[in-house]
């Protein structure tokens, strides 16, 4: 294992989050539901996974070196029961905890739920106020609600792909979850807006359709609205945009790297001037953002000189004095012991049983009075049997006997 890595921090099973009293049952495997759910647990809720029992979440086979670091970061804050739902009698107890719950979350193929009895008429039936989050592909209804989905598919069908990487190259998918990420962010912000109808608005609960597809498509902006004015599909560019100009990444002489963005008419003239070409700020090809987007590629290859010629830590020194919109490209492992991580404590290194310490990211949206924060760790499968199923009046011990649980 590498060196430790970030800045120490410790679980506070004492601390309570703003959404401290909120139950969640999760349902969910993999990413999505995780994300979603991760986010509320950190801000306090009461997480709880409901799984398989002897299997869990497959999210804990994702392992490295040994350790199920997807499991450890995405599942911190939770707890886990287990229920095996085709055992006699598991329905009704899954039902009697969802009495207790604000929120249900579930990634299943739609229509499963349904297959399960447990459909979202028989969910409010027991418990008219509960927000019921669905999790799919493609959607719940539709002419493609029947297909199973995953990220990468909905990261091609949705136009990221399309638009990612470079002309000469095949189209580009993200090397993260990221369609899952962000409709679990996506959802995190429905759960709350729901909770509050109920709370606030005396209403009901309700469920959220919350499709893979919608929640990748919608980072992609204007991109829609651009191709009906043009007419024109847009190309893969790399790293360079077709709404401003320059912006791209740039090798230095050192072979490291820096990221520029100057959006701005004013950022692009400081540029400018920083390298010591203020007639670019009046040569027609460059004198607006439009000049400079329809000579995007003349003008990469003038920024691209100059950064060339330097290296990266002076560019860095030049143009933090100057003002100028430059950063550096940085791996993880230069980013885990960079100095403004440490002191924003952005990356904390938290205690676990099984490597002796985890790195993980802070809890994200810091809250000035009511701040989320690091709880319990994740879960060991099944760790929270005993307290959560006699908080329901329940007996542990009978119902692994019945292989309920």
């Amino acid at each position: 294992m590498a060196e430790s890595i970030g800045v120490d921090g410790a679980w506070d099973p004492n601390l309570k989050g703003s959404l401290h009293g909120v139950r969640v049952l999760d349902m969910s495997r993999l990413v999505a539901g995780n994300a979603l759910t991760h986010v509320l647990a950190d801000h306090g809720a009461e997480v709880i996974k409901v799984e398989r029992p002897g299997r869990g979440d497959d999210l804990r086979n994702w392992k490295t070196e040994g350790h199920a670091t997807h499991w450890k970061v995405y599942c911190r804050n939770k707890r886990s029961v287990t229920l095996d739902y085709r055992a006699e009698g598991a329905k009704e107890l899954f039902l009697k905890l969802v009495k207790t719950a604000h929120a249900l979350v579930e990634n299943f193929k739609p229509g499963t739920l349904e297959k399960m009895g447990l459909g979202t008429d028989v969910l409010h039936k027991i418990n008219p106020k509960l927000v019921i989050v669905r999790i799919s592909g493609w959607g719940q209804d539709g002419m493609w609600s029947h297909k199973p989905g995953f990220g990468s598919l909905v990261e091609a069908m949705g136009g990221y792909a399309s638009v990612s990487g470079f002309s000469d190259r095949p189209p580009l998918l993200p090397p993260t979850a990221l369609a899952d990420m962000i409709a679990g962010l996506y959802g995190s912000m429905a759960v709350m807006a729901a909770i509050r109808h109920v709370e606030v608005e005396g209403g009901n609960g309700q469920i959220i359709d919350l499709p893979l597809l919608d929640a990748i498509h919608s980072v992609l902006g204007p991109l829609a609205a651009n191709y009906a004015l043009t007419g024109q599909e847009p190309e893969r560019i790399g790293s360079l945009s077709d709404q401003t100009a320059p912006r791209n990444v740039y090798q230095c002489r050192d072979g490291k790297h820096v990221a520029l963005s100057a959006s701005m008419q004013a950022m692009a003239e400081r540029l400018f001037r920083a390298m010591g070409q203020p007639e670019l700020i009046d040569d027609p090809r460059f004198r607006t953002n439009s000049d400079r987007v329809a000579h995007k590629e003349e003008l990469d290859a003038i920024v691209a000189n100059f950064m060339a010629s330097h290296d990266q830590k002076d560019l860095l020194d030049l143009f933090e004095r100057e003002d100028v919109t430059v950063g550096p490209v940085v791996g993880i492992a230069e980013f885990v012991q960079h100095p403004y991580v440490h002191d924003r404590r952005v990356v904390l290194n938290m205690p676990d049983e099984d490597a002796g310490q985890i790195p993980m990211h802070h809890v994200v949206a810091r809250m000035s009075d009511t701040p989320g924060g690091m709880i319990r760790q994740a879960p060991a499968l099944g760790q929270d049997n005993d307290q959560i199923w006699r908080s329901i009046g329940e007996d542990p011990d009978y119902l692994r006997s019945k292989g309920v649980i």
